[in-house]
């Protein structure tokens, strides 16, 4: 299930951002004026568009962590319905912004919220985010406390 999820995410992602090459030419849309608009950014650095120039570090530790997430997922072979998911939606992220690294030498931005001056982002993210927060959430909230019986991941 988190493969198949991650292989969805990576997909939709690609295909937003082939559209905003597309689509935005490099230039911006606005949906809602002044709040919320397409915008082609080129993000050569890491998330926020910090440390910029830094692609072939970032796919170099992008790669390791995939590798990581991925060996982990066979080993352990989670049983949480909220593992799965969360760990597909931060895969497929990950997988789309390092083909973007390695494919185009740059990650390709173009959600732009203006009223909150919000740096631009894309779908995968958005997903990595909401993924790690969904595991934050089933750790702090619902997993059981310690000297408890551990549950099954």
């Amino acid at each position: 299930m988190p493969f198949f999820i991650a292989f969805a995410v990576a997909v939709f992602d690609q295909y937003t951002k082939a559209l905003a090459i597309k689509k935005l030419a490099g230039g911006t849309i606005p949906i809602i004026k002044d709040i919320f608009h397409f915008t082609y950014v080129e993000n050569t650095g890491a998330a926020f568009g910090i440390f910029k120039d830094g692609n072939t570090v970032f796919t170099i530790v992008t790669a390791i962590i995939l590798i990581g997430i991925i060996v982990a997922l066979i080993a352990i072979k989670p049983q949480d319905l909220y593992i799965k998911i969360s760990s597909g939606l931060v895969l497929g992220g990950a997988v789309g912004n390092l083909l973007d690294r390695i494919f185009r030498g740059f990650v390709i931005d173009f959600l732009d919220f203006r009223v909150i001056s919000y740096p631009v982002f894309n779908i995968a993210d958005s997903f990595i985010v909401i993924g790690a927060i969904i595991i934050c959430v089933k750790f702090v909230f619902f997993e059981k406390k310690s000297g408890q019986e551990n549950a099954k991941i």
